[in-house]
């Protein structure tokens, strides 16, 4: 059978599902995006959705299992009731968007399972997507405990993904796994089971037909487990984390005595263009917690730690880095592991002085872990409690540090889940800005929480200081990224290296690498490049890194394909700055339609004839085509 007649097939299933009972409709409010929700005669919630009349997710399952209650099988859906406009309008420091407009149309639909327990299936669609949840209150359950979800997303088995295996849990060096730290599956079909065993993380990415898919989580409060999805005939279902994932002494899974609710369940989609510009990871977070506005300093940082790593981690080279940030411009110098034994907290203090006198903010490095992991690095087990919270962030304001890098967590139960919540809230009552590394996806939480700047959860550029067969998989996974990890979330891949990597053969051309400057998204862009590297370019990719704004207003995707090239358009103010990669192995034609700028006219910077070689030309706004080297980049800056 073909993949067509498998489309088919599907297809008739879907339909003949939804036949079973009859099927109430919800449309994006520019109708192009339809959802279904039935009952199947099997009383099993299913829901399809299509755009433009055609099928994006066949017949998918709907429904949750609690201890003592099926709320997956055996149910009864009831009339929905009236559906309700969603407007909200916010503002972001992190982010895609300054200013963010969201409308949706919302409807709930009250279900019944066979012993009687009532809960709500909540859906809305907006013109970029879908999004469900589940809320519980049913008081004949006073105690409501997870333990399962049947939510699934089925495909067309011709279905296509780019998705990031998810590790299993205490695996990796000092047990720090899981972190969202794997490469990236390409351009597989749907369904293709996990090389690892423990399913996907979320964001993951699938092209059906003529239309682009990108499933995630969001709204996480600290009162639920993040999820993963395991792999499910041609989709995927959502699945809970494995037992280790958990603070000490923690839970893994949900449980409430009060209304149970779930994060959403998100599902955005449309063109490739309407994807990559879409804010659904973060207008489905919950609003932004009281922070003091001024205190919210996107910017630029220095890093001696990614090159140089441990043995400079002392007060001389701390303070040339310093040096080095304010050459730049740029607003931080990161302050890596052990600083605590090789700098010593009367020494840090006076490093925040010198600091704060050249107008640098110095951030500083925390080790997150109790016993879920075995990393020797300090300080270590500073973090656990409120308490200890409360007063080492005193310390750290006390002596003018600005935020804190926090890094080793150990995955996705609910317990630590709800620890992430606690820090981002003390630093948020402190004052300091926030760095999660090892860690899971934010999902929204730089909405809810100001503070917080970025977080790992990527397969960074530290990796390829390790280990040359990640340096060879680097472009790829660079050209994917913008697609997957970034789509929503900041991203501390802490990028760009002009120079050498130690013991390294480096893959990428230099204009790959200033690319990513500003491809990739974070509230604070940790740069890996060391004074030295610095030294070696022309002085115009060196006044452009000194201007490189700090946040971004607007975005605008130009074209691309994930795994193979990228063109984006980020606007700050006036200026647009316009960045692509080739991560091919041969040089590639990209036409560009910079129609949006008319004939502005700008300063294109890219790849000379060395690899380690930039060239500078004038460029123009309109229809163009550029040539990009194998391995290559470039930014156009139009002010």
């Amino acid at each position: 059978m073909s993949a067509m007649d498998h489309s088919k097939q599907a297809a008739v299933c879907a339909a003949l599902a939804l036949a079973a009972s009859s099927a109430h409709a919800l449309d994006s409010p520019d109708r192009h995006i339809h959802v279904q929700l039935a009952q199947t005669a099997q009383h099993q919630l299913v829901y399809t959705v299509a755009r433009d009349k055609a099928p994006v997710l066949l017949a998918s399952r709907l429904g949750l299992r609690l201890e003592g209650a099926d709320l997956a099988d055996g149910l009864t859906l009831g009339a929905g009731a009236k559906v309700t406009p969603v407007a909200e309008d916010y503002d972001m420091a992190v982010g895609k968007r300054s200013h963010i407009q969201y409308r949706a149309n919302e409807q709930v639909f009250p279900v019944t399972s066979a012993d009687g327990h009532r809960f709500e299936v909540v859906l809305r669609v907006s013109n970029d997507g879908v999004a469900l949840r589940y809320v519980v209150a049913d008081p004949s359950l006073p105690v409501k405990k997870f333990v399962s979800e049947a939510t699934s997303f089925t495909f067309a088995p011709a279905a296509r993904a780019w998705i990031q295996p998810m590790a299993v849990a205490q695996t990796g060096w000092s047990n720090t796994n899981p972190s969202y730290e794997e490469h990236y599956l390409g351009d597989v079909p749907v369904g293709t089971a996990s090389p690892l065993n423990a399913g996907f993380v979320f964001p993951a990415l699938v092209r059906s037909g003529a239309t682009w898919v990108a499933l995630t989580e969001a709204n996480m409060d600290g009162s639920f487990h993040a999820s993963r999805l395991e792999p499910q005939g041609s989709g995927y279902r959502v699945a809970p984390p494995s037992a280790p994932e958990v603070f000490t002494g923690g839970k893994l899974l949900a449980e409430t005595s009060g209304t149970m609710v779930t994060p959403w369940r998100v599902i955005a989609l449309g063109s490739l263009a309407t994807v990559m510009q879409s804010t659904l990871g973060t207008d489905l977070a919950a609003p932004a917690i009281a922070f003091d506005p001024a205190l919210v300093r996107p910017g630029h940082a220095s890093w001696s730690w990614a090159l140089l790593k441990d043995d400079n981690t002392v007060f001389d080279v701390q303070k040339k880095f310093i040096d080095y940030a304010a050459d730049m411009k740029w607003d931080y110098t990161l302050v890596d592991a052990d600083w605590d034994r090789k700098i010593g907290y009367e020494k840090l203090a006076e490093l925040a002085r010198y600091a704060a006198a050249k107008h640098i903010g110095l951030l500083v490095w925390y080790n997150s872990s109790g016993e879920w992991n075995k990393t020797p690095y300090s300080p270590k087990g500073a973090l656990l409690t409120h308490a200890q919270r409360v007063a080492e962030f005193k310390r750290l304001t006390g002596m003018g540090i600005k935020g804190v890098k926090i890094d080793f967590f150990g995955g996705d139960g609910v317990s630590m889940i709800d620890y992430y919540i606690a820090i981002l809230k003390d630093a948020a009552d402190a004052g300091l800005l926030v760095n999660f590394h090892g860690a899971t996806l934010p999902r929204g939480w730089e909405r809810t929480y100001p503070n917080l700047m970025s977080t790992e959860a990527i397969r960074g550029l530290e990796y390829t200081t390790f280990a040359q067969d990640d340096e060879d998989q680097v472009v790829r996974h660079a050209a994917t990224i913008p697609f997957t990890r970034n789509l929503f979330d900041p991203m501390d891949f802490t990028p760009m290296v002009f120079g050498d990597i130690p013991k390294i053969k480096r893959t990428t051309r230099n204009g790959f690498e200033l690319a990513e400057s500003v491809l990739f998204l974070s509230g604070i862009q940790h740069f890996a490049e060391i004074p030295e590297g610095m030294a070696t370019v022309p002085p115009y990719v060196k006044a452009m890194l000194q201007a490189l704004p700090r946040r971004w207003d607007e975005v605008r995707f130009i074209t691309g394909f994930p795994g193979n090239n990228v063109v984006l358009a980020r606007r700050a103010g006036k200026a647009w700055y316009v960045a692509g990669l080739n991560a091919e192995d041969s040089a590639r034609s990209l036409a560009l339609d910079l129609s949006f700028l008319g004939q502005r006219g700008g300063s294109l910077i890219a790849d000379g004839a060395g690899e380690r070689d930039f060239t500078q030309t004038a460029i123009h706004g309109g229809k163009t085509t550029i040539t990009v080297k194998p391995h290559g980049g470039f930014v156009a800056i139009f002010k």
